[in-house]
Parts: C-alpha cells; sequence; structure tokens
C-alpha cells in the first residue's frame, strides 16, 4: 500500500508540473461544467471529454499499465464528471484539480482492487495441495489435515498460522477473521499471502 502511495504521490506532482490553463481557458472550462450540471449540454461534455482524454489516459497508462485499464480509467472518470458536475465548486479550487481529483482516486482504487486480487488468487496455486504431497497420488479423504500439511504450517510464524487456519480450516472469511482476531483487514490480508507464499515454496522444494 505504502508502494501505491508513493507511486501515485510521484505522478501527481508530474501532473500538477503540466501547463497551467490561461484564465480564459479556466473560465471556459467552468462554463462547460456549469452547462453540464444545469442544461446537460451534450456539447460541453464533448469538449471536456476531449481536452481531457489524452491527459487522463496517459495518466492511466503510466499508472496501471494497460492500456484497457487506461480507457477505463478515462470512462469512469468522465462518467463522473457528467453525473457530478453539479457538486463542483468554483470557489473551493480549479476545475482542472477537480477533475484531476476524481482521476487520481480512481486510479488508486483500481490500483488496491488490482492488488487484493493478486493476493487472493494466490490460494488457487495452493489448494487443493494432496496432489503435490502425495506421492502415491492418493487424495485423501481430509487432505488439510494430514501430517505434512500440519508440517508445512508448523513451520509458519503463529499470526500467519492463524490466519491460515482461519481460512482454510475454520472456512472463515478473511472479514471474519479480522474481526476475530481484532486486526485490520488489510493485516489479514497481507498475512495470508506472506503465508501463502511460504507454503508454495516449501511444497515445491519437496515435491
Amino acid at each position: 500500500m505504502q508502494q501505491i502511495n508513493h507511486t501515485l504521490s510521484i505522478n501527481s506532482e508530474r501532473q500538477n508540473k503540466q501547463p497551467r490553463m490561461t484564465p480564459e481557458q479556466s473560465q471556459q472550462l467552468k462554463q462547460w461544467l456549469s452547462d453540464i450540471a444545469l442544461k446537460r449540454d451534450k456539447k460541453a461534455f464533448a469538449n471536456i471529454f476531449k481536452s481531457f482524454a489524452p491527459k487522463i489516459k496517459g495518466f492511466g497508462m503510466k499508472q496501471l499499465k494497460s492500456e484497457s485499464a487506461a480507457n477505463d480509467l478515462l470512462q469512469d472518470t468522465m462518467s463522473i464528471v457528467w453525473r457530478k458536475s453539479h457538486l463542483y465548486d468554483a470557489d473551493k479550487g480549479a476545475a482542472t484539480t477537480w477533475i484531476y481529483t476524481i482521476m487520481r482516486n480512481l486510479s488508486f482504487d483500481m490500483l488496491r482492487k488490482a492488488q487484493t486480487q493478486k493476493e487472493d488468487s494466490l490460494s488457487d496455486d495452493i489448494w487443493p495441495i494432496a496432489e503435490v504431497v502425495d506421492d502415491s497420488g492418493e487424495v485423501f479423504s481430509d487432505h488439510l489435515m494430514s501430517q505434512q500439511i500440519a508440517q508445512y504450517l508448523d513451520s509458519l510464524p503463529e499470526a500467519q498460522k492463524q490466519v491460515v487456519q482461519g481460512v482454510y480450516f475454520q472456512e472463515m472469511t478473511q472479514e471474519q477473521l479480522a474481526t476475530q482476531l481484532e486486526i485490520p483487514l488489510g493485516t489479514v490480508k497481507s498475512r495470508l499471502r506472506l503465508a501463502l507464499n511460504k507454503l508454495k515454496q516449501q511444497i515445491e522444494e519437496n515435491s
């Protein structure tokens, strides 16, 4: 998560270094937002889209490393501009700042979701693991309770072992486990990720 924040911070600084709009351009942008808010003016929206699309897509390509994700970022940003233009307050900041803030927030959410999905998918590489630990090919009726699996788990730090046991033995959701252990959900995910990586490594080394 710190890496995501750091990357966003760097890109935000780069974004802020782009040439500033002239007073006339700034006023025109405010007028377009007003026309969208008050009259649902499609021409005004098209003008904003044309003005910001290259910058938003460029930001998305650098930040998300995917043209598809960059296009999603562009569409989602402009969708919010269309739906929430009435929330823009010129007294609180420039229109460009408002739009780029929407873009950066969406980018952060997309990165966070991608990271979470990557962490959750790690379990698919390990469970069920009977085929890996059973040389004879016989599938254990209860492979999670096998002696070899227990040995793998015993090698984990207690905190990581608790999380694996909760998720895979007790079939608890990560949210339930976070509540039971009284720790943040992000900590559960982090411990689970580390534990699964260690288990996978041990299984591969002994297979």
